[in-house]
C-alpha cells in the first residue's frame, strides 16, 4: 500500500511539476496600432524574455492586431513599466500562470487511467491507442509510421470499415507540444466514430465510405516534456550541431516555402525551421506516410490551438490558391455548423492574411501535394486561457469540433476529385 501511495505521489508530482516555475508569470494582451508599436514591442522583446503566444514570434506582429505574450516573473515589472510609459492599450489575460496551469485540472473525472474528459499523458494515450484498436477490430487498426527523435513510436489509427479504393481523410493533433486540447480532440474523434457507428446514420455512412487516418500526437517528445519539465514547451526535442538550443518547430519544417517568412533560422527561436526540410524525424514520418497514401487522401486536417480559426492555404505566401473560392465556401459552411452547438464563433480564411504568414506548414505542404481540402483548425479559446484551457472545456470543444470534421468529411464524400 505504501509503495502504491509513493508511486501515486510521484505520478502526481511529475504531471504537475511542469507548472512549477510559472509562479508570478503573467500573460499580456497588447493592442498594436501601427509600425511604431511593432518597433516598440521588438525593442521590449530584445531586453526581456517574452514567450509569444499569438502570433508565434515578434517578427509576425502586424498593425491593427492584438498580441498575446507571456512574461517571466522577473520581467513583469519591466514589461508593465514599458507598456505604461509608451501608453499601450493592454490587459492582463492571466495574472499568475502557475495558478492557471494548476486550474487546468478542473475536471470532475479523477480516474488514474484514460479519460476523454481530461488531459492524458503520453503513456496513457499510447496504451489507449492499443486498447481502442483491440476493442474495435472491425473499425480501428493501429500502425507505427516512424519513431521520434527520442525513440518513441508514432502511431496512426486507421478508422473505417474495410473496403476497396476508399477515399481517406488524414487528421493529426499535437504538432505543438503545449497545445494540449489538440491531442484531446483526436482521442475524442476516434471514440465518437466508434461509439456512433451503426447508431447514427451520418457517422455510419462516413465510416463505410471513407477511411480516417488519425495521428493522435505528432510531437510526442515535446508533449512528454510539457508533462514532466516545462508545460510551455512548443518544439520537438531534437539536438542541432553547433547549437546548445533544443528543438525545431515541426510546423515550420515542411517543404512549403520552407524557412521564408514567419519562420526563424535561429535554433533558439520557437519558430525555428530546422537545419533542412524534413530534418525532424516526426515531420519526415508524417510526410512519408501521406506520400505513401497520396492517391487516396482527399482531405488533410491539422488540429492546433488557440484562437478559434479555420485556416486554409496559403500561409507561406500572400497568394491565394486556385481553389480559393471553394475552400472559402467550405470553411464558411463548416464554422457555421460548428457554431450551432455552443455558439462558438470561428473566423476563417487563408492562413497568411487571416492569422499571420508562416512558412513550412503541413497544411500548405499537403495542399501542394495535391490534397485539395487542406485545413488547419485553431481550437478554443480566444486567449482568456490560451494554452492553459481547463479540462472542463474539453467536452464542449470536442463536441463542436466533431460537427466541423463531419461536415468536411461529408463534403469530401460528395465532391470527389
Amino acid at each position: 500500500m505504501l509503495a502504491f501511495l509513493v508511486l501515486l505521489s510521484v505520478a502526481f508530482a511529475s504531471s504537475h511539476g511542469a507548472s512549477e516555475h510559472f509562479e508570478g508569470e503573467k500573460v499580456f494582451r497588447i493592442d498594436v496600432e501601427d509600425e511604431y508599436h511593432i518597433n516598440l514591442l521588438q525593442k521590449l522583446a530584445s531586453i526581456t524574455q517574452l514567450d509569444f503566444w499569438k502570433p508565434d514570434s515578434v517578427t509576425q506582429i502586424k498593425p491593427h492586431t492584438t498580441v498575446d505574450f507571456r512574461a517571466t516573473a522577473e520581467d513583469v515589472n519591466t514589461v508593465e513599466d514599458f507598456l505604461e510609459e509608451n501608453e499601450f492599450n493592454y490587459e492582463v489575460l492571466i495574472n499568475n500562470l502557475k495558478l492557471a496551469l494548476e486550474g487546468q485540472f478542473d475536471s470532475q473525472v479523477r480516474s488514474s487511467g484514460h479519460s476523454y474528459k481530461k488531459y492524458n499523458n503520453w503513456e496513457t494515450i499510447e496504451a489507449w491507442t492499443e486498447q481502442i484498436a483491440n476493442d474495435n477490430p472491425a473499425l480501428v487498426t493501429r500502425s507505427v509510421i516512424g519513431t521520434t527523435f527520442e525513440g518513441r513510436n508514432m502511431y496512426v489509427l486507421k478508422v473505417g470499415k474495410s473496403g476497396q479504393n476508399k477515399p481517406a481523410v488524414f487528421m493529426d493533433c499535437g504538432f505543438h507540444a503545449r497545445e494540449w486540447i489538440s491531442p484531446a480532440f483526436c482521442q475524442w474523434f476516434v471514440k465518437e466514430a466508434v461509439r456512433t457507428y451503426g447508431r447514427e446514420i451520418h457517422m455510419t455512412e462516413l465510416l463505410e465510405k471513407l477511411d480516417f487516418y488519425v495521428l493522435p500526437v505528432v510531437n510526442i517528445d515535446g508533449y512528454v516534456y510539457t508533462w514532466t519539465k516545462n508545460r510551455m514547451w512548443r518544439k520537438t526535442r531534437s539536438t542541432h550541431q553547433g547549437s546548445a538550443c533544443i528543438g525545431t518547430d515541426p510546423n515550420r519544417n515542411f517543404d512549403a516555402g520552407w524557412c521564408t517568412m514567419g519562420a526563424s533560422t535561429k535554433p533558439c527561436d520557437d519558430t525555428y525551421c530546422g537545419p533542412s526540410v524534413e530534418s525532424e524525424k516526426e515531420t519526415k514520418a508524417l510526410a512519408d506516410f501521406i506520400r505513401s497514401k497520396l492517391p487516396s487522401i482527399k482531405a488533410y486536417l491539422t488540429i492546433h490551438s488557440y484562437s478559434q480559426m479555420m485556416l486554409y492555404p496559403y500561409s507561406y505566401d500572400y497568394k491565394v490558391t486556385k481553389d480559393n473560392v471553394e475552400l472559402n465556401a467550405l470553411a464558411k459552411a463548416t464554422v457555421k455548423e460548428l457554431a450551432t452547438l455552443h455558439g462558438t464563433k470561428y473566423t476563417y480564411g487563408p492562413g497568411a492574411t487571416t492569422i499571420y504568414p508562416a512558412a513550412g506548414g503541413s497544411d500548405d505542404w499537403a495542399y501542394d501535394q495535391g490534397i485539395k481540402y487542406s485545413f488547419t483548425f485553431e481550437l478554443r479559446d480566444k486567449g482568456r486561457y490560451g494554452f492553459a484551457l481547463p479540462e472542463s472545456q474539453i467536452q464542449p470543444t470536442c463536441e463542436e469540433t466533431m460537427l466541423a470534421i463531419k461536415h468536411i468529411a461529408k463534403y469530401v464524400l460528395d465532391h470527389p476529385y
